[in-house]
């Protein structure tokens, strides 16, 4: 499902890279984060280039919300227990100097992307002792922010915290007139990347630095992001014939709802849940679209559903991103990944840390995003819980056999099912023609997940999905899957 933003915006095909060349630094990646590293990095003089395996836009950059924020959700206080106040003065100053950024260059350009300057909420319909600590520690990092009970909301609330000052925009349109003028290759698949040399099908790149920016790092190791991230998606619906709201609001509740306009529009978010873990696809539990329109219907019973899609993000377990250097073995290969769902300010974050990088700048917010930072509390917690999906994920591939036969399948849907005596993914049509797929997770071999609200295959491991075909959605997956089609049966 195309989003309200691929809807608006189209881009020229860039042709693919078919040869042997030599740069200054390749970035791998043509989401936001890769573009803006890219655009810095060529403003300051280096020949850059950016290899995208589909189109410009087509990735998690086109499924955002857009909201450029320093708020996100209940943060600050965490990571002062948890770091202290250098770490996470750092983290807060340099989301908030993304806002500032982000406006600068969009007067620069004379971009016409929607920006707009708008209040954050964090709201509570219930006990608000979360929101008073945020507040208390937004304060002592300098953040300006209140409480209040008055919101644009359409229900009551407890209270809500308020970051001033924030900004939301169309991100299509500025990706479009930041990637103008750029060296970016479509259709060009990355393979590997080793000492300094990226392999692609079809030539190799020879580069003094290689940054991966492909929402999910394609390279195990070093670096072992597989052991230290998961991926989290959420949906949204698009809504007309509702009340415009001037700010952006976000439930303290993990699986609470958000709210922002964009014009006419009012973006609906919510009904997240782990990658390959959606309770509809073994359960009667209502799917999660249905889960929106049904909010939809009861906050807004006027509202008409214009658009609905859904996003992916790298989730770490400090809620802090991974930007610099990938490994302790790899000086050269830099990594931007792990944006906890806020993926428009951390995509300026890591354009800054990492041109600065490049160019031998030093940023003094650096170390808070240091991908060999260390908590032993977070990646204790993180490597448990990871590792026990990661487990059942191998044992169901190796060891859990389908009760159901390819016969049984209904038309429209999608499972794990007994055929010719193998376990295979099927997907049978409204007209009963089947598309089979191997479940075996190309990346490291975890058993794929049928999503019925994506009618896509994912990995409950580290997030890979793929189409009905077994054509590659998103990393860290690199190949398709193996795929047979099977004609009607009917």
């Amino acid at each position: 499902m195309r989003s309200l933003w691929q809807t608006e915006c189209s881009f020229e095909n860039r042709e693919p890279l078919r040869n042997r060349i030599h740069v200054d630094v390749a970035v791998i990646g043509a989401g936001l984060a890769g573009i803006l590293t890219a655009y810095f990095l060529q403003q300051r003089g280096l020949n850059v280039v950016v290899l995208e395996r589909n189109r410009l836009g087509e990735g998690e950059t086109g499924g955002t919300t857009a909201k450029i924020t320093a708020q996100h959700g209940i943060i600050y206080d965490k990571l002062i227990n948890q770091y202290g106040d250098e770490i996470a003065w750092q983290y807060a100053h340099a989301n908030s100097r993304a806002i500032i950024q982000y406006q600068k260059l969009i007067h620069k350009l004379n971009i016409d992307c929607s920006f707009k300057k708008c209040p954050a909420f964090i709201y509570s319909k219930g006990d608000t002792e979360k929101l008073e600590k945020e507040a208390e520690a937004a304060a002592r990092l300098g953040i300006p922010t209140f409480m209040t009970d008055h919101t644009e909301l359409p229900f009551r609330v407890k209270g809500a915290l308020c970051f001033s000052d924030q900004a939301q925009f169309h991100p299509l349109f500025f990706l479009k007139a930041i990637a103008a003028n750029l060296k970016i290759y479509e259709n060009t698949r990355v393979r590997s990347v080793e000492d300094g040399i990226v392999f692609f099908d079809g030539g190799r790149i020879k580069a003094k630095w290689v940054v991966i920016a492909t929402h999910y790092p394609i390279i195990n190791f070093p670096g072992f992001y597989f052991m230290r991230m998961h991926q989290s998606r959420s949906y949204v619906l698009g809504l007309k014939q509702v009340p415009e709201m001037n700010g952006m609001y976000l439930d303290v509740r993990d699986n609470g709802l958000s709210f922002r306009s964009e014009g006419d529009t009012l973006l609906l978010g919510g009904a997240g849940h782990r990658t390959g873990k959606n309770p509809a696809a073994s359960s009667n539990a209502p799917g999660k679209y249905e889960i929106l329109r049904y909010a939809a219907k009861r906050l807004y019973p006027s509202a008409e559903v214009c658009y609905a899609w859904s996003a992916q993000d790298c989730m770490t377990s400090d809620g802090i991103p991974y930007i610099g250097r990938y490994g302790g073995s790899t000086p050269r290969l830099l990594v931007a990944t792990g944006f906890n769902k806020w993926g428009m300010t951390s995509s300026m974050v890591s354009a800054t840390l990492l041109a600065d990088k490049i160019t031998g700048v030093r940023n003094e917010c650096a170390p808070a995003f240091s991908p060999r930072r260390f908590s032993a509390k977070s990646i204790a917690v993180n490597i448990v819980d990871d590792g026990v999906q990661s487990s059942i994920g191998l044992l169901s591939q190796a060891f859990h056999f389908p009760v159901r036969a390819l016969e049984e399948l209904k038309n429209g849907s999608g499972g794990i099912v007994e055929y010719k005596g193998k376990k295979v993914g099927a997907y049978k049509s409204e007209t009963g023609e089947t598309f089979l797929v191997s479940t075996r997770c190309p990346h490291l071999g975890c058993e794929l997940k049928w999503n019925p609200d994506e009618k896509s295959w994912d990995c409950p491991c580290h997030g890979s999905r793929f189409d009905i075909r077994g054509r590659w959605i998103s990393s860290p997956a690199v190949n398709n899957l193996p795929n047979h089609l099977i004609k009607n049966q009917e």
